[in-house]
């Protein structure tokens, strides 16, 4: 992270149809998640740091986050204030089919931190993505979350099982896994 160009913030997801725990899988781990990203979105706002939302919007007929439906709506804690930027996608990565890439590099932002929803879904496909197109990336361990997972055997896998396994796939290949108290850390250096 350096001085000149402040690490943007993109905000995964963190839309209310995530809270239907039947349709994702019944459970999920780190329910303080969003409180996390919610401290981490204050700090990017106290420092007018550059600041993006990205939503879900599914195409899926029945899926909570469809345009349209109440779950597609952001989180009220982390809901976009006026000005700041809203990046729509229906696919897992927030890099297909926007201008996400564009607006970043049009800003010669270079360092991207990561919270959100869903640790092995659309953050990690955004990360890897981000990684492989040469940002320095960092995923919030404690500010991102996942849900159980049925495998195609019919085994259950438990979303603490997904999300370590998920940020194990990611850290030190795609980008640098750490906490909220690291990121502080880091940021009190910049």
């Amino acid at each position: 992270m350096n001085k000149e160009n402040p690490p943007a913030l993109l905000l995964i997801d963190i839309q209310k149809g995530h809270d239907n725990l039947t349709y994702w899988g019944g459970q999920r781990n780190n329910p303080d998640a969003e409180e996390k990203a919610k401290s981490l979105l204050g700090i990017w706002r106290s420092r007018q740091w550059p600041i993006y939302h990205i939503k879900h919007d599914s195409t899926n007929p029945i899926s909570p986050l469809r345009a349209g439906q109440s779950g597609n709506d952001f989180k009220d804690m982390v809901a976009p204030l006026p000005g700041e930027t809203i990046i729509k996608k229906n696919v897992n990565s927030a890099f297909i089919g926007t201008d996400l890439q564009t607006q970043l590099e049009e800003l010669g932002i270079k360092t991207l931190v990561l919270v959100g929803l869903t640790t092995d879904h659309c953050v990690s496909t955004t990360t890897r993505m981000a990684g492989n197109l040469g940002f320095q990336t960092y995923v919030i361990e404690d500010a991102v979350a996942c849900f159980n997972k049925l495998g195609p055997n019919g085994q259950e896998y438990s979303a603490e099982l997904i999300h370590e396994t998920a940020l194990a796939s990611l850290h030190e290949e795609f980008a640098e896994v750490i906490d909220a108290k690291t990121l502080l850390i880091k940021l009190s250096l910049f």
